[in-house]
C-alpha cells in the first residue's frame, strides 16, 4: 500500500470526526476506525509513516494527534 493515499484517507476520517465539539471524542473515533476497519498491513505502513516523516507525511493536525495518543493501540499484533 502507498503511504500516501493511506494519509489522505486517514485525513479524510480526521475530517468527519474533526466537526465533533468533543475533541477526545474525535480522537477516539480516529483511533477507532483505523482500528476496527483496516487490516494489519495498512494500519502498519500508515503507522510506518508517522514514525519516519510525522509532521512531514501530510497527515492533519487531528489525525496527527490521534497516531500520537492512539499508537501502541493500533500495531497490530505480532503474526
Amino acid at each position: 500500500m502507498k503511504a500516501d493515499h493511506l494519509i489522505e484517507m486517514a485525513n479524510q476520517i480526521g475530517m468527519f470526526f474533526d466537526s465533533l465539539p468533543d475533541r477526545e471524542e474525535a480522537l477516539t473515533g480516529i483511533a477507532e476506525h483505523i482500528r476496527k476497519f483496516w487490516e494489519p498491513r495498512m494500519r502498519r505502513a500508515l503507522l510506518a509513516a508517522f514514525d519516519g516523516e510525522g509532521k512531514d507525511a501530510g497527515f492533519t493536525d487531528i489525525v496527527l494527534a490521534a497516531l500520537t495518543k492512539y499508537r501502541d493501540t493500533l500495531m497490530p499484533a505480532a503474526a
